[in-house]
Formats: C-alpha cells, sequence, structure tokens
C-alpha cells in the first residue's frame, strides 16, 4: 500500500481543487511512492501526534488542518509548528492535510455535523462557483455514441439528480491534413467534409484529466477538435456549510442545551433566543461568521459554526439565533469521518483514530 493509494481514496470525495485559494492542502510531507505501514488520522498534527504515529506503528498522518500553513523560512525547531514538522521528518512520518478541501464535500465536514446533530436532509448552504467546466467536441457519426458514452463513464454529463446529459447535433466538418498527417478518414492533402455530431457536456473540474483521456482514446480522428469553458454555474454538490431539518422542532433552549451535550461543548456562546422554536439549522464547522448572512438568506431558525466576534452576534437581528459552540468542538468528529471513509476503502489495514485531544482552549 503506497500513500499514493490513501491520498487518492480521501480525494475522492474531498479533491484537492474544491480547498480554498488560501489554503494549503495536500501531502505536506512526504513521499506519495512510500510504502504506509499504518495511518492515524487527525484533527491536527502536533508534535503529540508524531508521538502518537510513532508509537502506533504509523508512517502516515492524514490530518484535518494543515500543519503548515504559510511559508516556512526556516526549521529549526523554535514553535510549535517547526517542531512537528522536524519531529515527523527525522522519524520518516508523512503528513497529509485536507482541510478545505473536506469543508466543501457534500459528506464532509458539515455533513457529519448533521448526522451528529440528526439534521435531515441537509443542502449546501454556499454552493461554490467555478467548480463546473463544458466540453464541446466533434465526433463522426458512426463514432459518436462511443465518445459519449466514454465521457459519461469517466464522469461527464452530471446535473443534480441526472446523468448521461448531453447536448447533440449533427452538421459537417472540414479538414485537410498536410503532408505529415494519417487521417482516418479521407486523404491527406485532400479536402475532406464529413457528417459529424456536435456533442456538448458539462463536468466537475476535477474530473478534467480523466475525462480528456477518455476522449482521446475513445475518439476515432488521429487529431481531436474539442474546447474546455468554464461556467458560472454554481454547483449545489461542492460548497461550504450545510442547512436543513429537525425532525422534530424544538424550544430554543432545549436545543441548545441538546447541541452541548452531543458536541461536548464545555460552553456555548449565543445571540438573543427569539420567541420561535427551531426547526431549519444552519451548519458551518470552524469559523463561521462570513456565513451568517447565508444562512439569514436560507430561512435557518439557528446557526451553528464558531469564531463568533462581539459585534458579529448583532448580526442576528432578530431573525435567527447565532450560537458559537468552539472550533474544535464544530470539527471534533472529522477524525472519525476520516477513519470511517478509509476503513470502508481499506478493510484490512492498519486505520488508527487519534486518541488525543488537540483543541488548544481550556475552560474554567
Amino acid at each position: 500500500m503506497k500513500i499514493r493509494d490513501i491520498t487518492n481514496c480521501i480525494e475522492e470525495i474531498a479533491p484537492l481543487n474544491y480547498a480554498e485559494d488560501f489554503d494549503n492542502v495536500g501531502l505536506l510531507i512526504g513521499d506519495y511512492n512510500t510504502n504506509v505501514t499504518g495511518v492515524l488520522a487527525t484533527l491536527d498534527t502536533l508534535e503529540t501526534i508524531i508521538d502518537e504515529a510513532i508509537e502506533k506503528k504509523c508512517n502516515l498522518i492524514v490530518s484535518f488542518h494543515p500543519i503548515i500553513f504559510s511559508g516556512l523560512k526556516k526549521i529549526n525547531g523554535k514553535n510549535y509548528v517547526e517542531k512537528a514538522v522536524l519531529k515527523a521528518i527525522k522519524n520518516d512520518i508523512a503528513i497529509y492535510a485536507m482541510h478545505t478541501a473536506l469543508d466543501n464535500s457534500n459528506i464532509g465536514v458539515n455533513a457529519k455535523i448533521c448526522e451528529v446533530l440528526g439534521i435531515k436532509n441537509p443542502k449546501i448552504l454556499i454552493p461554490q462557483k467555478n467548480t463546473i467546466k463544458k466540453l464541446t467536441t466533434y465526433a463522426p457519426i458512426s463514432n459518436a455514441d462511443k465518445v459519449r458514452n466514454a465521457l459519461f463513464n469517466a464522469g461527464a454529463g452530471m446535473i443534480g439528480n441526472y446523468e448521461n446529459c448531453s447536448f447533440n447535433t449533427n452538421g459537417f466538418g472540414t479538414y485537410k491534413g498536410n503532408e505529415n498527417s494519417n487521417p482516418v478518414i479521407g486523404e491527406k492533402g485532400t479536402l475532406h467534409a464529413e457528417n459529424e455530431t456536435f456533442i456538448s457536456v458539462i463536468f466537475e473540474k476535477h474530473k478534467e484529466k480523466s475525462i480528456l483521456k477518455a476522449l482521446f482514446n475513445a475518439h476515432m480522428y488521429e487529431e481531436v477538435a474539442y474546447d474546455i469553458v468554464s461556467i458560472e454555474n454554481t454547483n449545489q454538490e461542492i460548497g461550504l456549510g450545510m442547512v436543513g431539518d429537525l425532525e422534530t422542532e424544538m424550544n430554543a433552549i432545549d436545543f441548545l442545551k441538546f447541541v452541548q451535550k452531543t458536541m461536548n461543548s464545555n460552553g456555548i456562546r449565543h445571540s438573543k433566543l427569539l420567541e420561535k422554536p427551531v426547526k431549519k439549522v444552519a451548519v458551518l464547522g470552524g469559523s463561521g461568521s462570513f456565513a451568517i448572512e447565508n444562512a439569514k438568506n436560507s430561512g435557518a431558525d439557528i446557526y451553528i459554526t464558531s469564531d463568533i466576534k462581539y459585534h458579529e452576534f448583532y448580526k442576528a437581528e432578530d431573525t435567527l439565533i447565532i450560537a458559537d459552540i468552539g472550533h474544535y468542538e464544530s470539527e471534533q468528529f472529522t477524525k472519525n469521518l476520516l477513519v470511517d471513509i478509509l476503513t470502508k476503502k481499506f478493510p484490512n489495514f492498519a486505520i488508527i483514530l487519534s486518541e488525543k485531544n488537540t483543541n488548544p482552549i481550556y475552560y474554567l
């Protein structure tokens, strides 16, 4: 088992293309071709986590948060980041992080929060833009079905609950090969007109490489004419936060007590309680002040997140309750999610849940 086998599995549900621009994701330390002795899943990678990996004979740490976030100009062990990096390198331990790539996954961090809190039918709160592309190509009519089906099999043509979606029309294309050409249809040096099918499909941007490979393998022409453009449509399956409904509405204070107990929170900071029951719930793991307006616009009765500043609580404006349950608390079940995903894929391999609590915040 190579590191790449593990990371490929993770990237099926959290493609790195969907991480936010500011983030630092992927293999931070190590070589993708290294044989894996064991995998330790954690929320953060600190020096204590490196020690745990050594103790449990795991040479790959799969971490939610990246220990290396901004550039390191020196690595001499003068702070907690450098100490962790040095110890990992000295002990041949690789570190992989996915952070906002998993935040943006529809089965990632926020889906896990919804599962834990019993939120039903969750939808993406902030669908991500610029994640959908459109491919247009032209194939001889006799070759069109093969090309189209190859594109579908590679993941193109998915729109919401529909698959194998495409637009097609027939016309004719022209070409004339030079002396170095080897046309499948027609003669080089002679202008040829061929009845062709125009095929147009959309796809998620992380599938581009595999879709182009499928196109080239299925197409009969020596040179394949195609173009790819990015489109502005938002992707309802990729994005930050989620919003859904409780199976049964609850009194606001009772729901907050339920959240506190279920999420193991030592304290919840919240805006003014409203005189209406809680039914629709918006969630966003980690720092979520930027999405307060999105939560309000979704019609949520309460917004569960963390790292809300004093003046940001005013933004509730008597339309919903803003609840800050703590950063670690909102993301704590992410490592369980990683273990579940990897264990299902590699049932006979050592996938270990870190036993360390890496929360840097304590309460009296």
